[in-house]
């Protein structure tokens, strides 16, 4: 499935809105935003596009990521960590979709991704 189509797909599949490039973007160098739109899950989803990623803090517990996602904690999936694309914008990055009044983490870049 094509990536923009998947990212459709997904916010219907979810209550809430995604974040769209409304030119708040436009800073964005162009390898950054490249980066972004390159992003794919371990399972083979793409994480989306620049206005879907998060820059996040983060916090290792017990060996495991953790990220506030408005205003609480929560556990990263194993399934949704990315080790191997690397990280230039040297902040973790958290995409998350609201479904059925659950908050899904989809995919995870830790700031010190290689």
């Amino acid at each position: 499935m094509h990536r923009f189509a998947l990212c459709v797909w997904l916010a219907a599949l979810t209550s809430a809105a995604f974040a769209f490039d409304n030119g708040q973007y436009d800073h964005v160098p162009p390898d950054i935003r490249s980066w972004f739109k390159s992003v794919i899950a371990p399972n083979g989803v793409p994480c989306c596009d620049i206005s879907d990623g998060h820059r996040t803090d983060y916090d290792v517990r017990a060996g495991r990521y953790w990220v506030p996602i408005e205003g609480q904690w929560m556990e990263v999936p194993e399934r949704a960590i990315i080790r191997d694309r690397g990280n230039p914008v040297g902040e973790a990055v958290v995409w998350y979709v609201h479904h059925r009044g659950a908050i899904i983490i989809s995919c995870f870049v830790p700031a010190d991704a290689v």
